[in-house]
């Protein structure tokens, strides 16, 4: 089974060529780190895997079921999730128990397994202490992270992660990569990732992407490297 497989992708913006000759899989259980200079069409990837762009060639195909035979779900951190306005009116807490309802629980109260979801999810961000803060009272880096929280909350079968620790210092993003690895590991969640921070990241991952520029394009165009698979430090 694969949750995500990508067979010769290209995409393009009007005439401009962006990305060509992308395949690669991500299967549950796997932990997948993609990489590429700034400008190197990564999100634009992204979305084409989402279905909010349409590649000019080739397939990306979604798992419609999950390990247990059930809907696939996916949990997507865009780059932009910490853009919450001053006022917005949600407290922490009610931003996180949202992620919840999509388990077919909304208009109904939460139980204790929900609750006890949204607390582990809390705590692996490290933003519990801050469950009863205002969304509009916290830093950029502070609604990074319960945008993540909430997206563990509702227990996805497939994360895809667009830079995600953004704001985080060193000590929290190694905390959440090993979160990521724990996950991916011991529940089979499978985990497409974009990152700059190779060196941290390259120990907790089990698969490599990287975009580079084709030396013979005369646009910024990017293709894949290779799909390299990778060592991980034993759990």
């Amino acid at each position: 089974m694969h949750y995500i497989d990508v067979k010769n992708l290209a995409f393009q913006y009007e005439e401009e060529p962006l990305l060509e000759n992308i395949s690669f899989r991500v299967n549950p259980g796997d932990f997948v780190m993609l990489t590429g200079e700034n400008g190197a069409a990564k999100t634009t990837l992204l979305r084409n895997i989402l279905g909010l762009l349409k590649p000019s060639k080739g397939s990306v195909q979604l798992s419609p079921k999950n390990l247990d035979a059930e809907k696939l779900v996916i949990g997507y951190v865009s780059q932009q999730v910490s853009a919450f306005n001053a006022g917005f009116p949600s407290t922490v807490l009610e931003l996180v128990q949202s992620g919840r309802y999509q388990k077919g629980k909304w208009l109904k109260r939460l139980g204790q397994e929900d609750k006890e979801q949204v607390r582990r999810s809390l705590e692996s961000v490290g933003m519990w202490e801050m469950r009863h803060k205002k969304i509009g009272e916290l830093s950029g880096g502070q609604k990074q992270r319960i945008s993540i929280a909430r997206v563990f909350a509702t227990d996805p079968d497939l994360f895809i992660l667009d830079e995600p620790t953004t704001g985080m210092d060193v000590r929290s993003r190694e905390e959440f990569y090993q979160l990521l690895k724990h996950n991916s590991e011991k529940h089979k969640k499978g985990i497409l990732i974009v990152t700059h921070d190779h060196e941290e990241i390259r120990n907790y991952a089990n698969k490599h992407i990287e975009l580079v520029r084709k030396e013979d394009s005369p646009w910024r165009c990017f293709s894949m490297d290779s799909c390299k698979e990778l060592s991980r430090q034993p759990s």
